[in-house]
């Protein structure tokens, strides 16, 4: 659901609570300028929303004495689009007014017939997010709902992918979660067949089916910390180790979770920083699999802390470069 469309309900949701609401009153809440609350009111307008304007001092709008709003009639589709927007927006920081967005939830899931409102609660079970936000799109409906009762069943399921190079395959997947993560939906879970951890994007499956059969509950990471060690793992091209002498909040800033695996190692001979003393500053080594690496460099400029470069020994030299030509910049008059 874009934003946009959030605000028109909201303000409905705000008009429909009682009395009259003044432009100024309107406008906070709704985080946006006047003229694009009465934007506003004229889409309410055109839906045939009895808004009316209230003129003076304390003037402002309100609804037409006895409205109610009809019997909320939604597709699987558009209840899930719904739902999963108000999910997302309060858990990526997306929406501020956590309270307002609960309650339109419930509303929602009270009016939905129950075999749709139980498919959707299984769900919201099933969801993860990870720390950085996004504006997500809705997958397959028939697809996300299925995936979710295999994770919350731990039933198999059958799935048809189509890769990032549009290779089509058929793959059966023992499901441990379904994972928000900078704009995309992903699921994670484990390929029987060769006994790996796999992870898939929601929106390059087809199908997706329930297969019998039950498998364990995993050991160890949540889903969305599996997705996102899936990432800095990935079979790049190039594969990088770094030691660097900071924080993992420092490092973390330029290397997140989902780029760079870290882990705590220590000090090789003769390495140690001036400002070693610094208070939780060690040596960690970070590990990562890239594409390319000629966006490494201003990566690790923009860091300012000790590194040692282990691998490749292309990317010490692109550093080199990088520091020479930072260099010559600099003196230039």
């Amino acid at each position: 659901m874009s934003r946009p469309t959030g605000r028109v309900l909201t303000l409905l949701e705000l008009l429909q609570s009682g009395g009259t609401r003044t432009m100024a009153e309107l406008a906070d809440r709704l985080g946006v300028e006047g003229r694009t609350v009465r934007r506003y009111v004229d889409q309410l307008i055109d839906l045939d929303v009895p808004v009316e304007s209230v003129r003076g001092r304390y003037g402002g709008y309100r609804l037409a004495p006895g409205y109610r709003l009809p019997p909320l009639m939604l597709t699987d589709d558009e209840a899930l689009a719904v739902l999963l927007g108000l999910v997302a927006g309060r858990r990526t920081g997306v929406t501020t007014d956590h309270a307002a967005s609960e309650t339109a939830s419930a509303k929602i899931r009270r009016v939905l017939p129950e075999r749709v409102a139980r498919r959707l609660g299984t769900l919201l079970e099933a969801l993860a997010f990870t720390d950085q936000p996004g504006g997500f799109d809705t997958p397959d409906a028939g697809v996300l709902l299925t995936v979710a009762d295999a994770v919350r069943h731990r039933r198999p399921v059958s799935i048809r992918y189509t890769d990032r190079d549009g290779r089509r395959s058929e793959r059966t997947l023992h499901a441990y979660g379904i994972v928000a993560h900078a704009g995309r939906w992903y699921v994670t879970g484990q390929d029987p067949r060769i006994g790996e951890d796999r992870t898939f994007r929601l929106d390059r499956i087809t199908d997706a089916r329930a297969l019998p059969g039950s498998f364990a509950p995993p050991v160890g990471p949540e889903p969305a910390q599996r997705v996102l060690s899936g990432f800095a793992t990935a079979d790049y091209r190039h594969r990088v180790t770094l030691r660097i002498h900071g924080t993992v909040e420092q490092v973390r800033g330029r290397l997140p979770a989902a780029v760079a695996v870290l882990e705590e190692c220590e000090p090789v001979a003769g390495e140690h920083p001036a400002d070693e003393s610094r208070a939780g500053e060690r040596w960690l080594r970070a590990e990562l699999r890239v594409e390319r690496l000629d966006w490494l460099p201003p990566v690790l400029a923009s860091l300012d802390r000790p590194f040692v470069i282990e691998r490749p020994a292309e990317l010490r030299e692109l550093v080199v470069a990088f520091a020479d030509r930072f260099a010559s910049r600099a003196r230039r008059t």
